[in-house]
């Protein structure tokens, strides 16, 4: 069985879905994923899902990282914090056709210089063994290298969703993808918009 040649670990028992366990994985790479952590980006009063150590933990187990959770420290959850807002920053310059931040730019090269998790031959196919955190947030490091620096970096889209922040690859045919998902930003906008046409032809 071919395997994949990506260096982002991609375990045979990661999680599906757009939802686990209270986070949001609508952009289709690791690199996009972990910005979704902060909630509510545009508001007020953002809600950080990564607040304790453990919340790092368990976003990592949700993003197929760790089969367990692998009990970050402080300053491991201040560091992957830290990481989050240079991908969030470097990701939106893209979008917008700006240079990238310098130190942005340097702090994501250097996690992504760290040692990342080593593929191995389990009973059952590919398996991971990581070198803890570090090497965990080192692969989501190196994801964003190869998206930014690679020829999906013009893929990359802010979602049309009222007040979504969120960031996702448009890998459509057309490329005219406009919401993060069509369960949820999508789902809300043709709901407004029925809704809108009725109030129009009700006048």
């Amino acid at each position: 069985m071919a395997r994949s040649k990506r260096s982002t670990p991609e375990p045979h028992t990661a999680p599906a879905g757009e939802l686990r366990d209270g986070f949001k994985f609508r952009s289709g790479r690791l690199a996009l994923d972990l910005p979704a952590s902060l909630a509510a980006r545009l508001k007020a009063e953002p809600k950080d899902l990564l607040e304790t150590p453990h919340d790092l933990g368990r976003w990592l187990v949700a993003a197929g990282l760790a089969a367990k959770d692998p009990k970050p420290t402080d300053e491991e959850l201040r560091q992957a914090r830290e990481l989050r807002e240079a991908l969030y920053r470097l990701a939106r310059a893209r979008v917008q056709g700006e240079d990238f931040d310098a130190k942005d730019r340097a702090l994501v090269n250097r996690w992504a210089a760290e040692p990342p998790p080593a593929p191995q031959l389990g009973t059952e196919g590919l398996t991971w063994t990581s070198g803890g955190v570090r090497s965990l947030l080192a692969a989501v490091a190196r994801d964003g290298v190869e998206l930014l620096g690679g020829p999906f970096a013009e893929r990359i889209r802010n979602c049309e969703g009222e007040g979504c922040a969120l960031l996702f690859v448009d890998t459509s045919r057309s490329g005219q993808r406009r919401w993060c998902s069509m369960a949820g930003c999508g789902n809300k906008a043709k709901v407004e918009e029925f809704r809108r046409r009725q109030r129009e032809e009700g006048r």
